[in-house]
């Protein structure tokens, strides 16, 4: 279940109730004090800040509680999570105070004409005179936040802000969000294209799919900086990552596995792309009307590609009968499609990777009895699939070798990178991927990023530490 977390300032009238009370009225109606703040107390009354865990579905219980406890005023409620968007979650600041007219002559006019000029004559230096060279925009039309759905753009930048905060911080990279209010493919290529010259990089999110697979490619087409959709790809990279250490595991190789992926929408068919590059041999790509077979004819343009890769089965079937006898599933769809009876189906010491948010493909519960590896994408079980732990690194590599794009071989090298973190020793059923405050997550992804940059001819500049 879901937790939130409130702040509950209340008025005690003393001769009336006590705190005990209080606690047992929050207690009864499902939620956990954790913290009591005194903001004035009285020999009559007092009025404290009471912090409060609550389910998602126990906070109006608790706050109704507390309004019908007689003794009780109810000043004010405020959910912890709200607090910190106030105001949004990320500024801007300068890298240099103006505190005269000689600072200001040099970083505005006139002393920034001959900057200028200098860029005008050599557009590149936009690289080392501007922010360009660590600015990457964070860009959604909110058609398809995680979790929410189409929620348009407005309600998608909190979700963005919260990305480039994470940019910053892990990877001391500067994003700015850009949410676009239009759904046009053509507009927002076209808008993308028209505010590239500032930004080093584009990551797109939460754009829906099957919108989502022109608008990256036109854009990697188009333009001659990197652009990645987290969506599809930062989900097939830390699947991948994850997968290389359960198969280490369960001592399979990757080319001799079966491999059952539910959801061939923008995630589905990243992962599907990047199996075949690691090398997987036999592949069963299922949507909702079945297996995708080899040889098939598909309205959908990625689903005819899947038809026509020799490693994609012929067989077809639904997911309940195709999921028989796999080694390995991975579901990025929705909850609830699968019980312990059609893991237990699946081979020995199998594999499950069931991502679907909030709930997953199977019950963890039930599919822990019968699988040798379990992974979601929650927080609550062990090895969540987040995709934090590939474009912070991923995008720290490519602006610092001024990557003109990301192909396939980076992706694939930054999931080797993130397995790679964790060792020999600590790898085990629980742990398969590592934390995304693991110190060493970003310059493991940055330095296979940029090695495989230079290798693949997409590197223009070569930095100091590769040299």
């Amino acid at each position: 279940m879901a937790q939130t977390s409130i702040i509950v300032r209340l008025e005690l009238d003393h001769d009336t109730v006590s705190f005990g009370d209080v606690a047992a009225v929050v207690s009864k109606a499902g939620g956990d004090i954790t913290s009591i703040d005194v903001i004035r107390s009285g020999k009559e009354s007092s009025i404290r800040d009471i912090t409060v865990d609550a389910g998602e579905h126990s906070e109006a219980l608790i706050v109704e509680s507390l309004k019908n406890l007689i003794g009780i005023k109810l000043i004010n409620v405020s959910d912890r999570t709200f607090l910190v968007h106030l105001g949004g979650k990320i500024v801007i600041q300068p890298t240099l105070p103006i505190k005269n007219r000689e600072d200001l002559s040099q970083v505005y006019t006139p002393g920034v004409a001959k900057v200028c000029k200098a860029i005008h004559e050599n557009p590149s230096k936009a690289y080392s005179l501007t922010i360009k060279r660590n600015t990457v925009a964070v860009i959604s039309d909110g058609t398809a936040v995680l979790g929410l759905g189409d929620v348009g753009p407005y309600a998608a930048a909190p979700v963005m802000e919260g990305k480039a905060m994470l940019f910053k911080q892990l990877a001391g990279v500067d994003a700015f969000p850009l949410c676009l209010d239009t759904r046009d493919t053509e507009e927002i290529i076209r808008t993308i294209k028209a505010v590239s010259p500032i930004f080093g990089g584009i990551n797109l999110e939460d754009i829906s799919s099957p919108r989502c697979f022109e608008i990256e490619q036109r854009l990697t087409e188009e333009l001659d900086i990197p652009i990645f959709h987290d969506d599809q790809h930062g989900t097939a990279v830390v699947v991948i990552a994850g997968l290389l250490n359960a198969l280490k595991i369960v001592n399979k190789r990757i080319n001799h596995v079966r491999i059952v992926v539910n959801g061939i929408g923008a995630a589905g068919v990243s992962i599907c792309k990047i199996l075949l590059d690691a090398g997987v041999t036999r592949l069963v790509p299922v949507d909702k009307e079945g297996a995708i077979v080899y040889g098939g004819e598909y309205e959908q343009p990625m689903w005819q590609w899947l038809a026509e890769q020799p490693q994609v089965e012929r067989e077809s079937g639904s997911l309940k009968e195709v999921i028989r006898g796999a080694d390995v599933f991975i579901g990025v769809s929705r909850g609830g499609l699968l019980n312990g009876d059609d893991v237990q189906s699946m081979n020995e010491k199998s594999i499950v990777f069931a991502l679907a948010n909030p709930e997953p493909e199977v019950n963890p519960e039930e599919a822990l009895k019968h699988v040798a590896v379990l992974a979601t994408g929650r927080s609550d079980y062990p090895n969540q699939i987040n995709n934090v732990l590939v474009f912070p690194g991923l995008f720290r590599g490519a602006l610092d070798c001024r990557a003109k794009r990301i192909n396939e071989p980076m992706k694939l090298a930054a999931a080797r990178a993130i397995a790679s973190v964790v060792s020999d020793i600590e790898l085990n059923e629980q742990y398969i991927i590592p934390s995304i405050f693991n110190d060493k997550v970003v310059p493991a992804v940055r330095k296979a990023i940029v090695e495989t940059a230079i290798l693949t001819g997409v590197a223009r500049r070569i930095p100091p530490d590769f040299r």
